[in-house]
């Protein structure tokens, strides 16, 4: 709470500085509304930290001077000298109880009611003279960020110098002592850099931090409790972006909890907790940095909106009804605009969000907001870092290099072997790593270069899911300045920023956030109000839409899919009463729903379901979409479980339980029991009977490994090898004729019967 105390009276003693002398220039050119806002900002800003940072008097006061202020912007009063005089002197007086509060000294409040009365219209009372207040001696200096700029675009310079200096000396050779005189202009170049760039660089927590009390305070004002969940607190933001971003943050907040989250009645009306829920975090994304307000309240009427603006004048309420959802809810940032009919110590007074989205838009940033009604409201606040030192991996793409920012990247790994693998899905490129499905990107198709098969995978983690840039090399690592690109660069929304690593190149760094974005990838996140944690629900299952064989358009669970792989038919054969298919490592079963004997070749949905495989023949993949919650089920059981609809088009379903119950099949359980096919005939009886006893469900095998134990024996009747294994025997005989409780060889019903008893009525 020091540090903003400080930043507090640092910002007003700056401002103070030349707001006299706006207020004097205003009283000259009432008309002057830029001046009227300028000066209006500043009383309301003061009023709003002084919420947080328990300073009643300085409240008091700037909360008087807003009302006044107020009253001048909606014509209800004039700007005479008598207003001009009392606003003054309320100035002078903020001016001086700052100062008392950086010295430490006590300050009476004599005269400040006779202040605040003489900003009434019609008041005799005459604003005292303020004594100039002595200012404290101060260590701290605030320097001009246009300056610090200056200094980081020099230490990358020297930084460059320094490199292609050593570059010269390793080449030609050079006198040890001057090396070691190198080293040490190495070491002090690298840690006037890292000064540099801490001088810059805070973590967002300075931001964050006053945000409970400010919470806590503004919810009991309101008869209102709200619960606040902070992540993100380390994301390191520049220094400037942290102090433009304090004033948006304080009135999103506080219109988070004005006019978003219920009053406690009427949230149980609503069958919602009584407490409400506030979520602010903070993430970094390329070179933005993403700030998150989230609430579980009622989120925003747009009807109410529309009405609102339609009565301010300017545009019909038929016009603003004819935009779409979200053109309505933009309507939250007009000018003057306020949903709240009385005014209050919060809000009513139409300055807010318009006034947010200026100063976010001054800084080059940009707000989103998503509205659900009735569950809250997310807004996405995305500012630039403008100048930055960053971790990156250098990757190459045929003959161009790029950066992208360590902290995005999970892993790297190069393309090849069973672990790693590519499939196409449609026109959708999917990657496998380590049995783990993400969507893939070429980065060398989306620049516009011939397709070639990539060599490298870097998993990119972005806010919401993962997917793989495939890439050509991956270089080497190294801190980077990064600066904005020019317009028409960071215009195409894959770039980040420009920077100049040490080989003296000029490098365009990746924003792997927007080359989701422009590759189409949609990653859903929800959050749900809980009293611990914000919890992310995943969206729907995704499934995969293909045009079957015989021509009807069906679907089936992505999940269960392991590739999609073009065959030749020749591989197809009718065999032992079913479909199968040859792979690779030996056979599977198929279903075909159509025709596929006059084919060449077909494609070939690889279903897996545990140790389980089946493939099922398709004429053509078509898209990744989202299985619909509703299906109207199929009469009588078969291959389709049902109906969905997808686009106003009849889509079946693919029943999974069913194919696999009637095609699918795999080994034995490792429940089953075990038969040891023994004695001196063992090789016929793994010839003809491990088929049966496997197709009955059991376990085989000639000889038993250590540790096993079988549960049945099977030898010939004849076999006089010692049985030393405790197991009950199942004999067999040649001749079909016995009178012992032998079985004949060729008596398949007798030999499972007796197999099934021996084993525990298998």
């Amino acid at each position: 709470m020091d540090d903003l105390l400080q930043e507090f009276i640092a910002e007003t003693r700056e401002t103070l500085e030349a707001l006299s002398g706006e207020i004097v220039a205003w009283e000259s050119e009432p008309n002057d509304r830029d001046r009227l806002d300028a000066i209006f900002r500043f009383v309301h800003t003061v009023k709003g930290s002084c919420g947080f940072l328990d300073l009643p008097r300085l409240a008091r006061l700037s909360h008087a001077a807003e009302d006044v202020l107020a009253a001048v912007r909606s014509g209800e009063r004039g700007p005479d000298t008598r207003l001009v005089n009392a606003v003054l002197a309320i100035v002078d007086r903020i001016g001086e109880i700052v100062e008392a509060i950086d010295a430490g000294h006590a300050l009476d409040d004599t005269g400040e009611d006779l202040l605040i009365a003489a900003l009434d219209s019609g008041s005799e009372a005459v604003a005292a003279a303020v004594a100039p207040t002595v200012r404290v001696a101060s260590r701290s200096v605030r320097l001009n960020v246009d300056l610090l700029d200056r200094m980081m675009s020099g230490m990358s310079d020297m930084v460059l110098a320094r490199n292609e200096l050593a570059r010269r000396m390793r080449h030609d050779g050079a006198d040890p002592s001057v090396e070691a005189a190198l080293e040490r202009l190495s070491l002090t170049v690298a840690e006037m850099r890292d000064t540099v760039t801490r001088t810059r660089m805070q973590k967002i927590d300075a931001l964050f931090s006053a945000l409970p009390r400010m919470v806590r305070d503004t919810a009991a004002e309101l008869g209102k409790s709200v619960t606040l969940h902070i992540e993100g607190s380390d994301v390191e933001l520049d220094r400037e972006m942290i102090e433009m971003m304090r004033d948006p943050l304080v009135h999103i907040i506080r219109n988070s909890i004005d006019h978003g989250i219920e009053a406690p009645a009427l949230r149980r009306m609503a069958g919602k907790r009584e407490n409400g829920w506030l979520n602010v975090s903070a993430r970094q994304s390329g070179n933005q940095i993403i700030i998150e307000i989230c609430d579980d309240g009622q989120g925003i009427d747009t009807d109410r909106l529309v009405a609102k603006v339609a009565a301010a004048g300017g545009r019909s309420e038929a016009e603003l009804r004819a935009l779409g959802e979200q053109a309505r809810l933009e309507l939250v940032f007009e000018p003057g605009l306020s949903t709240k009919d009385t005014v209050t110590a919060i809000s009513g007074r139409g300055v807010g969000m318009d006034v947010v989205r200026a100063n976010v838009e001054q800084i080059g940033g940009r707000i989103e907001l998503s509205n659900t009604p009735g569950r809250g409201v997310r807004i996405a606040i995305h500012v630039p870092l403008t100048l930055s030192i960053m971790a990156t991996i250098g990757i190459g793409v045929r003959d161009q290099r790029f950066a992208i920012s360590r902290q995005a990247i999970e892993e790297i790994v190069r393309v090849g072997g069973e672990a790693i693998r590519i499939d196409r899905i449609g026109d959708t490129l999917t990657a496998t790593v380590r049995d783990r499905r993400m969507p893939l990107i070429d980065l060398g198709a989306m620049l516009g270069f011939e397709p070639c098969d990539p060599a490298m995978l870097v998993i990119v983690s972005v806010s919401g899911g993962s997917y793989a840039l495939a890439v050509d090399t991956v270089l080497d690592h190294e801190e980077l300045v990064i600066k904005p690109a020019s317009p028409a660069v960071m215009a195409t929304g894959i770039y980040a920023g420009q920077t100049l690593p040490d080989s003296g190149l000029p490098m365009l760094m990746l924003d792997c956030a927007g080359i989701a974005q422009v590759a189409g990838l949609e990653f859903h996140r929800e959050a749900a109000a809980d009293d611990t944690a914000v919890e992310i629900r995943a969206a729907g299952v995704q499934a995969l839409l293909f045009d079957d064989l015989d021509g009807t358009r069906r679907i089936v669970p992505l999940s269960v899919i392991d590739r999609v792989e073009p065959v030749s038919t020749g591989a197809i054969r009718f065999s032992a009463g079913q479909l199968r298919l040859s792979v690779e490592d030996g056979m599977i079963p198929l279903v075909a729903l159509g025709e596929w004997a006059g084919r060449a070749t077909v494609s070939v949905l690889r279903l897996r379901d545990g140790g389980l495989e089946l493939g099922y023949a398709i004429e053509e993949a078509l898209d990744i979409v989202e299985l619909p919650e509703a299906i109207v089920a199929a009469r009588e059981p078969g291959p389709i479980a049902g109906v969905v609809a997808i686009d106003g088009e009849q889509v079946e379903l693919v029943d999974l339980h069913w194919l696999f119950a009637h095609h699918a099949h795999g080994g034995a359980e490792e429940s089953a029991p075990l038969c040891l096919l023994d004695g001196a005939e063992s090789a016929w009886m793994t010839t003809f009977l491990k088929p049966v006893l496997e197709g009955a469900g059991y376990r085989v095998a000639a000889a038993l490994r250590p540790g096993e134990r079988a549960q049945v024996v099977v030898r010939m009747a004849g076999d006089t090898a010692p049985n030393a294994i405790s197991a009950p025997v199942v004999r067999l005989r040649r001749e079909a004729d016995g009178d012992d409780d032998s079985v004949f060889r060729y008596d398949r019903q007798g030999l499972l019967a007796a197999v099934a008893r021996s084993a525990g009525g298998r």
